[in-house]
């Protein structure tokens, strides 16, 4: 049971966590913190948070704080935390990069990070802000955890209680290893989105191109409609990882246009074969999983 939890960033991600755990009766105040006091309104109005605090404010009697904002802004918040750490508060976050989080946990605070606990939910959706969050979003979802080789063992069974009360499913990775894998599942595939959305658009004259687009170009351009302050930040905070991976991608690419160019039909063919039994075969597994 979590008595106070503060959510700073009231958006998707935290607006979800707090109306999850409410109604699950687990937490019993949640306090917002954020930019738009509009957006903490609306959270109120929904019943997300209970009260609303100021970034430069400690909270009495905090028990967690989550840190739920765009990764670029992680420094900044950590800065202004120097009173929960003091006082012995869980601290965790749910940024999709991990390297600079702990870059700044280590810097601003050296000798006292043992109740801070990187975390990473593996969920999100194309709306931003509180009206997106629901109390599903993390059912059966992956919630990646980063802990310091030190990191308090209730500091890090509170973060994963706080998960799994959530019913997400959790995982552990080294930081470093987070940010490439998700460089690569996670970082790419939402630059890709952007650059077709971005693409198309360039090439709309006479005719508006997106009217003639069908099920593919949504599905494939979905998180296109994500937070553009969350992926600009994102991009930048894992900017060296998500260069190599669209340097590969363009690799692949070039290969894929020579065949084309060439038309060499059984190389097209098995380009596409092959990535679709790759895809298939992750597929099964993760069904069998």
């Amino acid at each position: 049971m979590i008595d106070k939890l503060v959510v700073i960033g009231v958006g998707l991600i935290g607006g979800s966590v707090a109306l999850t755990l409410k109604k699950a009766g687990y937490v019993k105040t949640v306090i917002g913190v954020g930019r738009n006091s509009l957006n903490l309104e609306r959270a109120m109005e929904v019943g997300a948070i209970d009260d609303i605090s100021d970034i430069n404010s400690p909270v009495e009697g905090a028990s967690v704080v989550l840190i739920a904002t765009p990764v670029l802004q992680n420094h900044n918040v950590l800065q202004k935390l120097s009173w929960a750490v003091d006082q012995g508060v869980v601290i965790t976050d749910a940024g999709s990069t991990k390297r600079d989080f702990v870059r700044s946990v280590k810097t601003l605070y050296p000798k006292s990070f043992s109740k801070i606990v990187p975390g990473h939910p593996i969920a999100g959706a194309e709306r931003v802000g509180v009206e997106a969050a629901n109390d599903e979003l993390f059912r059966d979802k992956m919630v990646i955890l980063t802990p310091f080789p030190k990191t308090d063992k209730d500091a890090l069974s509170t973060v994963e209680n706080l998960w799994k009360v959530c019913g997400a499913k959790l995982s552990k990775l080294p930081v470093e290893r987070h940010d490439s894998i998700f460089s690569s599942v996670s970082h790419l595939p939402h630059v890709l989105a952007f650059a077709l959305v971005e693409m198309i658009s360039r090439k709309n004259g006479q005719d508006n191109l997106f009217e003639y687009s069908g099920g593919g170009f949504r599905d494939f351009t979905r998180i296109a409609g994500s937070s553009s302050e969350m992926w600009r930040d994102i991009c930048l905070a894992n900017k060296d990882l998500i260069v190599n991976d669209l340097e590969e991608y363009q690799t692949v690419l070039s290969e894929l246009k020579r065949n084309i160019v060439s038309a060499d039909e059984d190389k097209v063919l098995g380009f596409f074969e092959s990535a679709r039994e790759a895809r298939q075969e992750h597929l099964i597994k993760k069904k069998n999983d």
